[in-house]
């Protein structure tokens, strides 16, 4: 059934199987990384950028509180494929062939984004971080006790919205594909966007300088990139109008 012949209980029920279908995805993923959480928490724990911690669990609870976090990150990374394909199966209809072979590309151009987001703020910006941290305690002579909770929701701040805000290139050049956004609109609010990114990276950071733009320089490069792929999907989205006005 086309997107134009179904009714809004027809997309309810589209929408309602789709839902049902990253839940389950996502129960068996939360299984999966059930065995993966521990190793992965050792691992974490021997890590050039914790070599110098010595981790403490100030509550009984807090052990079992960063096993859960690192399973639902796991669970959540591992489903995101999934719940990639079904947002691309619930809006295909609605689009031209040419279109649903494009956007469906874009699935796993936008997982390795992900991971590259991730992997990049873990193993450059993460280390930094917690090395600045320390060097200020040891500067100003204080004495730091770390808890392993507080260690992993840190961890988690900083690389798991990274790794979204890697996709920025994937939904510029989505949006552009369906005709919402294009590139001179990108280069005519560029100080806007440039100014929100300046704040994403302030929430992200710590309030040093340094931090600061090593995550908020490579958030730019991501947009003025953005605005380059919009420009290539835009001639494309163009062309293939042209060649569905001459059919």
């Amino acid at each position: 059934m086309s997107q134009n012949n179904m009714s809004i209980i027809d997309h309810i029920e589209e929408l309602r199987k789709r839902l049902v279908i990253i839940v389950v995805f996502f129960v068996l993923a939360v299984i999966a990384s059930f065995f993966i959480s521990q190793p992965l928490i050792k691992l974490i724990q021997h890590a050039s950028a914790a070599q110098d911690i010595t981790m403490n669990a100030f509550r009984v609870t807090d052990p079992f509180k960063v096993f859960l976090q690192m399973t639902f990150v796991l669970a959540f990374i591992l489903t995101s494929p999934v719940i990639l394909y079904q947002l691309w199966a619930f809006i295909s209809p609605g689009l031209l062939e040419k279109e649903r072979k494009a956007t469906l590309s874009y699935i796993p151009v936008s997982v390795f984004l992900f991971l590259a987001g991730v992997l990049f703020s873990y193993f450059i910006l993460f280390p930094f971080v917690i090395r600045f941290m320390l060097g200020l305690s040891s500067n100003m002579e204080i004495q730091t006790t770390i808890g392993i909770n507080e260690y992993f929701q840190f961890l988690f701040q900083i690389t798991v919205p990274f790794g979204v805000l890697f996709q920025l290139p994937v939904v510029i050049l989505f949006l552009t594909r369906l005709g919402i956004v294009t590139p001179m609109f990108l280069v005519q609010i560029r100080k806007y966007a440039y100014f929100i990114l300046l704040v994403i990276a302030a929430f992200i950071t710590p309030p040093d300088l340094i931090s600061h733009m090593m995550v908020t320089v490579p958030l730019l490069i991501l947009y003025e990139i953005s605005i380059w792929i919009s420009k290539v999907g835009y001639k494309k989205a163009q062309a293939s109008a042209a060649e569905s006005d001459e059919d």
